[in-house]
């Protein structure tokens, strides 16, 4: 199936999170823990002969197999990887299993996006006692919420013990039925190819052992199969979602087509804080086929607006240019980037100490001691603001009726959806109905559910009828929840050729005080992991160490953004370790291995990567006979690690990268293809964001508005993209984010060294 249904459970407990970080407002109910994942048969519903065994797998008449699908396919191969689990455990060919959307329940929720790695812990600290005491409390915390939320790079990685659980459950109970039906004991039943088989020639189908099989009591404990065994995990397979995207059958949100459906287009304050004065609807109401105007007020965090319904979109977005919206501004409108680039900088400068994430060693005190030859290396670092810029637009389709609401929705969080939903209608959460279908591009935009409260205010005034509001790329653009703008001002200290101290302090707004604000009017404690990671969770053996971050509280909305603080925080440290490699006269390479000694998952990957790229050998002009160089970068994230070593030229002052050589570290990986897909996407993305992207403010509203201002990197831009995957027996991690924050790095590096001048300040063209 390629859509996600959500209907809730009437009178079952809601548990809200309202923030996953030390000092922040986690709302727990606690019940008898732990808590099991596998689910009651009877929570997955049956339809036209299907078996539910358990709360993750149904057998089909036919003896195919049915998934429970809690996470939404935005492009990243979900779900063919959670597939092929099921698969291997069952001994069933990939064709052969489907999936369907699974209901609200706690067993989907997602444990890994709300465990330890969602508070600022270091890794080097999670064997630590108190931390593995910190892990369970998190994790059985995040089973009693049961958050249903795809982000974080985590689909797999939680995915990985409870869908492979499941099968294997699903799996010994067919095999007993068989083995009682067959009078044999089990151990002479095995399975091949989705068939089961006995003793002397005995066979039978998945489907005609269902029925006894669910009635078999799921076994205490089951073992999985070892890897040694796996006949698809770790092995090239196709996409399951593959066929339909390219015959243009696959559906997505915005191809939702109802009968009688009508469509909206929008338009809405441009100034941050402003609201609507007055509007003309007249005009309107007397073009063909508009049927309303709809004042709307901004929702979980969005801006105020007015809407234009008409039978069809092109009807809409002719008449909402006669509306002639009049907007009161507010107190923001003489906010510029100048203005908000001073306010971080003043706090930088002011005696503030913000929020410590670590201090190690002397910490900052560790520069006090001047002794001779110590070299040290001070700088400063800017990422601007930037847009998602999903390939499909903003839009959410919404129908109210007496019985409640049904929504038609690109959301990666359900849960928190259907939240603002029933608070736009007026009713209680199990009146909404979500339904989820293809979604083209996250980016973790999708996380935010402003579009799903004004399309449900919409459809409050349309009598019944339900409506698809469809938002230009230019209002796309204007009305982000932006990756925040920060700087970082580091400081190194190198001894004898080895960086011995390091030291941050940055500025930014904080993503978790504005969630929990627009979602729970809740406040925050200060404490936020996405504006230091990457920066505080470093894995270079460093004996003094401190890393502060200081709150700035801006107007401008922000967000989650594919790989969150690292992508900015990516680029500070470890081009900061470049420029400190150039000043104390080391080799970059050579720096980073002597920082890793104890890390030798980190020291393969970063290893890997140089020699795939050839590093230290002569590197030949390009085409035109521009020289070229390369640079280097590292960056650990979402459980992962990854290297990158770039080739780049200039050309009228401007880099081009030619080759982009990655090295990663996911742990198991599931399907090779994806990993290499999800590579070459994180690399794309990013390089588009480094050289291009930024996202200005005048006048207190947004400058850029569509492509030709805010551009992407266009094919004959793309560089050759190479991954190598360092083979791991670790649990699967993170792959969907990690490619992003070590290409600007890289790059930078490689046009210092061109250009002999520092890059600290995005984007580079």
């Amino acid at each position: 199936m390629n859509a996600t249904s959500i209907k809730p459970r009437r009178g079952r407990r809601r548990f809200l999170l309202g923030a996953l970080g030390v000092g922040g407002a986690l709302v727990v109910g606690w019940g008898v823990m732990p808590r099991s994942r596998l689910g009651d048969p009877a929570i997955f519903p049956e339809h036209t002969g299907e078996i539910a065994l358990n709360g993750w797998i149904k057998i089909t008449p036919e003896g195919n197999v049915v998934l429970a699908m809690p996470r939404v396919e935005m492009g990243q191969g979900i779900h063919t990887a959670l597939s092929m689990l099921a698969a291997e455990e069952l001994d069933i060919p990939l064709t052969r299993v489907s999936i369907e959307s699974s209901p609200v329940e706690r067993i989907y929720g997602n444990v890994v996006a709300m465990g330890i790695g969602s508070l600022p812990v270091h890794p080097d600290s999670e064997d630590k006692t108190w931390a593995r005491a910190l892990a369970w409390v998190m994790s059985e915390s995040a089973r009693e919420i049961g958050l249903i939320i795809t982000g974080g790079s985590s689909s797999v990685a939680d995915g990985w013990q409870p869908v492979r659980e499941a099968a294997a459950t699903a799996r010994a109970a067919l095999v007993e039925a068989a083995a009682r039906e067959w009078n044999v004991p089990a151990a002479q039943v095995s399975i091949k190819e989705g068939q089961l088989i006995g003793p002397g020639g005995k066979q039978a189908t998945f489907g005609g052992m269902a029925k006894t099989a669910q009635g078999i009591s799921a076994p205490s404990n089951v073992t999985l199969k070892p890897a040694s065994q796996y006949q698809l995990i770790g092995k090239p397979a196709l996409r399951n979602d593959l066929a339909a995207k390219t015959d243009g059958s696959a559906r997505f949100s915005i191809d939702t087509r109802l009968p009688g459906m009508l469509y909206a287009a929008v338009v809405m304050c441009p100034v941050f804080g402003g609201k609507l004065k007055t509007f003309q609807s007249k005009a309107a109401l007397g073009m063909p086929g508009v049927r309303y105007v709809v004042p709307f007020e901004g929702s979980a965090g969005g801006a105020p607006g007015v809407a234009v319904v008409a039978d069809h979109y092109w009807q809409a977005r002719q008449a909402l240019a006669t509306v002639e919206p009049v907007w009161d501004n507010g107190p923001h409108a003489g906010l510029d980037s100048a203005g908000i680039r001073q306010q971080l900088v003043s706090a930088l400068d002011s005696d503030k100490s913000g929020f410590t994430y670590r201090s190690m060693g002397d910490g900052l005190k560790a520069f006090d001691n001047k002794a001779d030859g110590a070299t040290i290396v001070e700088a400063e670092y800017t990422a601007p603001y930037l847009a998602h810029t999903t390939m499909e637009p903003i839009n959410c389709t919404a129908q109210v009726t007496k019985d409640g609401v049904h929504l038609w929705a690109p959301t990666q969080v359900a849960t928190l959806a259907q939240l603002v939903a029933a608070r736009a209608a007026g009713v209680s959460g199990d009146k909404v109905h979500i339904d989820i279908p293809l979604i083209g591009g996250g980016f973790g935009r999708r996380l935010e559910s402003d579009f799903i409260g004004q399309a449900v205010t919409i459809a409050t005034k349309t009598e019944g009828k339900s409506v698809q509001v469809i938002w230009s790329r230019e209002e796309d653009i204007r009305h982000d929840f932006y990756r925040p703008q920060a700087i970082a001002r580091l400081k190194a200290r190198v001894d004898n050729g080895k960086v011995t101290a390091i030291a941050s302090r940055s500025a930014g707004q904080s993503i978790l005080a504005g969630e929990l604000d627009r979602l729970f009017g809740a406040p925050s404690a200060g404490i936020d992991r996405y504006t230091a990671e990457g920066l505080f969770d470093l894995p270079y053996e460093i004996e003094h160490e401190h890393v502060a971050h200081l709150a700035v509280d801006l107007p401008i909305p922000i967000g989650f953004w594919r790989s969150v603080g690292h992508s900015c925080n990516g680029f500070f440290m470890e081009g900061f370790l470049n420029d400190v490699a150039a000043a104390a006269k080391l080799d970059p390479l050579a720096m980073r291995r002597d920082l890793l000694k104890a890390h030798p998952r980190e020291l393969k990957v970063l290893d890997t990567a140089a020699q795939a790229a050839g590093w230290g050998q002569p590197l030949p002009p390009a085409a035109d006979g521009a020289p070229r160089a390369r640079g280097l970068a590292l960056h650990p994230s979402f459980g992962s690690v990854v290297a990158q070593v770039v080739e780049v030229s200039m050309k009228d002052g401007k880099p081009r990268v030619h080759r982009v050589v990655c090295a990663v570290d996911c742990g198991t990986v599931v399907n090779p293809g994806i990993v290499a897909q999800q590579m070459e996407s994180a690399v794309i993305f990013g390089l588009t964001a480094a050289l291009y992207g930024q996202i200005q403010i005048k006048d207190g509203r947004v400058v850029q508005s569509n492509f030709p201002d805010y551009p992407a990197l266009k094919m004959a831009e793309t560089p050759v993209i190479e991954t190598h995957i360092v083979q791991s027996t670790a649990e699967p991690s993170g792959m969907g984010e990690v490619g992003v924050p070590p290409i600007a790095p890289a790059v930078a590096h490689a046009v210092a060294q061109l250009t002999g001048k520092p890059v600290r300040q995005l984007p580079m063209m």
